[in-house]
Order: structure tokens, then C-alpha cells, then sequence
């Protein structure tokens, strides 16, 4: 085996040491790869400092002894990859060569350390669920892929998913082979000759002014209330709203800052609760006005959770209890419960369909009925390109078309000048629905 094989000095040793942030132990790792590169990663314990010290070092520790076998694992599988290129008989040519299947799953383990775990998950289910299985049926080695047998691979999948979804695939894929070149499994990558599929414009769901104020009445005093107020004013997204946490909120100064998330991932086949101290984007990270009306409202929640910690005694969550969105037992707010419950919710009350996701829409849409410019709007939502924001959003500006339209003044020498300014609105007769 290769870990047998491996020297002293192939092995990755891990520090760490414990650091304070805002009250919470944060766990500090760092270690030196093969290459000589330094890395760093900070973890958030979830500890507050004061009463914690033993149990923040046992976590370290614990945390510490798992990303030394994560990277340990990482180098075999590098090396194995090499071992099966480098190791063969000359005159084997055939028996050197890998499936691409296997080359994908392997680079999966490979790459782990080195990416978010919420990034990782996404990557293991495209690979997994939709590009392994494809290429391993069709008995592809990875030194025999073509462009064509990738278009195929697409081309199958537009039958099934969105082009958005191939997007990712082809991210992964190319990704992939990238490494596979830097480690001379294959000459050269045959990505520059794959077409991806053009992607579809999204179209989202927007809640007009009137709705957004009938849903707050409506699901006031409801378990979605806090998620549905921050994705509709603020443009949260849901992990932002369920990461939100007390420390966040400046009431002196009366901002809120988004800097810790809350995400699901499936890893290895289990759907595990991620929470970090990073945001999407360094643009995510965003510090925003906390409104006179939502002040209230979060110091009425503190004064709620305040009781029912007092209530609940050693049953409440003290750990889980440092963030805004919890229950009455201090047990914070799943995110794939505003997901699975929003759109039941808004057909329940009568409401138009659509996702917890449209809400962050909804805003955006809100904002530019404002007249706020898409820059701006940029920032509040904490977009990473200006180029996202703008293909996004743009059909909805209308300032600037309205600003068009009243340019053209020639209109005023036209005969539609002499009609009467305002004229009764004929009431159109509708066809009856046609039921099926």
C-alpha cells in the first residue's frame, strides 16, 4: 500500500491554538503542504469564551487529529494516481491507464482539503450522482476522453437538467483535468474544444409592493416571520439569516453586520449542518442599517428568548442560543426549513407560489421601484460582480427606460399629441377559464 510507503517526512502535521473572537473561541489551524505552501484555516468553535477553555482545547485537538488523516488520505490518493501512471510495466500501456470515472471520484479526495465543505458537497454530488456514473457505464479511461464525449455527456444531462446544472458540471470537469495536466497524468486538457450549453436567463419571482406588505401581516407572530422579514427587506440568503447571530447586531450603532453563515452540505451520503465564519464572497461580507421598525422588532425577540432561557433552565441551548433565529428551546432555525415551508406557506395564505429564494429577489425588485441604482443595490445584497447584479436584475430598471421614453419628444408634433390627455379606460370583457 502506499501509506505504508509514505516517509516521516511525507506526513502533515497540523497546528493549532486557540484565539478569541467576539466571545467565541476560534479554533486556529496551520500546516505545510509538500510543496513548501503554508496554510491557514479558522474555525469557529461555537464556544463562548467564558466557562469553555477545556472543552474549546478538546474540540481543537479532536479538530486538529481530523484534518491530519483528511490530508493524509489526500496525499495517497495523489499518490496513487501518480503510482498508476509512473509504476506500470512500459510495455503495459493499457494497464496504466485509470477510468475517468475513478479519476473523478479519486480528485474529489484530493481536492477536499482544500475547498469550503459546503463547496466539496456540491462538487461530490455532481461528480457522484451525474458524471461518475455517466462515464463509468460508457468504460472512458481518462487518457482516451475527447471533446465529443463530453458534448455527449452534456447533451444527455440537457435531458434531465437545466443548462445551469451542466455549467457545474463542466466547472468540475475542467477543474479536474486542469489538475490531471499540472501532474502529467494526461498531455494536454480537451476542455478548450467542449461547448458548454448556453445558459438559460433567469427569470425569478417578485413579490410587488402591496404583497410583501399583506405577507408581513400574514405571517406575523408565524415561525417564519424573522426568515421572511430579512429576505424581503434585507435580501438575506438563508444561510445568512439562520447564521445571523446576537454579536451581529450593533444597537448602539444600529447596523447589522453579515458575517457568519449557516448551510447544509451532503457529505459521503449524509445531510450535515455547516456553520463557519465566512460568507459566500468577501462581498457577502456586508455591514447593513438596522431600521428603527426592525430594531423593535429584534429587541422584542431578545426579550422573548430572554424569558424562555429562564423558562427552560439547563434545556435550553446555550451553545445554539448566541444566534437570533431559534426556537423556544434555543435550538437554531434549519435552514432547509424556511426552504420546505415558505412555499406551503404562501399557497395556505392564499399567496402566489414561489421559493424562499424569491424573497432576496423580491428585494431587489423593491429596491429598484425605489429608484436605487443597480450599484447600490450590488452592495445590499452583497453581489461579488457588478455583472451579476446587472444580468439579473436590469429588465427590471426602469428608470432608465423612463427616462427614454420622455427623451423622445418628437412624439408631441404627432397626431397622438391632439387625442384627449386622458381618456376613459375601456373595461375589457375576459373569457371565462376553460376548467379541465
Amino acid at each position: 500500500m502506499i501509506a505504508d510507503r509514505l516517509q516521516t517526512d511525507d506526513v502533515i502535521e497540523v497546528a493549532g491554538h486557540l484565539e478569541e473572537k467576539r466571545g467565541i473561541y476560534q479554533m486556529a489551524l496551520s500546516w505545510v503542504d509538500n510543496d513548501g505552501n503554508r496554510n491557514r484555516k479558522s474555525i469557529s468553535t461555537h464556544l463562548p469564551v467564558k466557562g469553555n477553555k477545556k472543552r474549546a482545547e478538546t474540540m481543537l485537538q479532536k479538530t486538529r487529529q481530523e484534518y491530519e488523516e483528511m490530508l493524509m488520505q489526500a496525499q495517497q490518493q495523489e499518490a496513487l494516481l501518480q503510482q498508476e501512471k509512473d509504476e506500470q510495466p512500459e510495455n503495459q500501456e493499457e494497464d496504466s491507464k485509470i477510468l475517468f470515472a475513478d479519476f473523478m471520484e479519486q480528485w474529489l479526495d484530493v481536492i477536499r482539503p482544500e475547498i469550503k465543505l459546503t463547496t466539496y458537497g456540491g462538487y461530490c454530488m455532481n461528480v457522484k450522482s451525474a458524471i461518475a456514473p455517466y462515464f463509468r457505464e460508457k468504460g472512458i479511461y481518462l487518457q482516451d476522453l475527447t471533446a465529443s464525449d463530453i458534448n455527449d455527456f452534456y447533451a444527455e444531462q440537457l435531458k434531465r437538467v437545466k443548462a445551469t446544472s451542466v455549467h457545474k458540471y463542466h466547472a468540475n470537469i475542467s477543474k479536474a483535468l486542469k489538475y490531471a495536466v499540472e501532474k502529467d497524468f494526461i498531455p494536454y486538457s480537451v476542455m478548450g474544444k467542449v461547448k458548454r450549453p448556453k445558459k438559460e436567463r433567469f427569470v425569478g419571482k417578485f413579490l410587488k409592493q402591496s404583497e410583501v406588505v399583506a405577507l408581513f401581516k400574514a405571517v406575523q407572530g408565524h415561525k417564519l416571520e424573522l426568515g421572511v422579514i430579512l429576505g424581503a427587506f434585507y435580501g438575506l440568503r438563508r444561510g445568512e439569516i439562520v447564521g445571523l447571530k446576537w454579536e451581529a447586531i450593533d444597537f448602539e450603532a444600529n447596523t447589522i453586520t453579515v458575517e457568519h453563515t449557516v448551510t447544509m452540505a451532503t457529505i459521503d451520503g449524509k445531510r450535515i449542518v455547516v456553520a463557519a465564519d465566512t460568507t459566500k464572497s468577501k462581498s457577502s461580507y456586508r455591514t447593513l442599517p438596522l431600521v428603527p421598525q426592525f430594531r423593535a422588532k429584534l429587541l422584542a425577540v431578545w426579550e422573548e428568548q430572554q424569558y424562555y432561557k429562564k423558562l427552560c433552565g439547563k434545556s435550553y441551548n446555550k451553545v445554539e442560543g448566541v444566534y437570533i433565529y431559534v426556537d423556544q428551546l434555543g435550538n437554531r432555525i434549519k435552514p432547509d426549513y424556511l426552504t420546505r415551508e415558505f412555499p406551503d406557506f404562501m399557497v395556505e395564505n392564499e399567496f402566489r407560489k414561489m421559493r424562499f429564494h424569491d424573497l432576496r429577489h423580491s428585494c431587489a425588485s423593491l429596491l429598484l421601484a425605489c429608484r436605487v441604482p443597480l450599484k447600490q443595490i450590488q452592495e445590499w445584497l452583497g453581489h461579488s460582480d457588478f455583472a451579476i447584479t446587472a444580468n439579473t436584475y436590469a429588465h427590471l430598471e426602469f428608470n432608465s427606460k423612463l427616462a427614454s421614453a420622455s427623451a423622445m419628444t418628437w412624439i408631441d408634433k404627432t397626431s397622438l399629441a391632439q387625442l384627449p390627455p386622458e381618456p376613459i379606460a375601456p373595461q375589457l370583457q375576459l373569457p371565462e377559464p376553460i376548467l379541465t
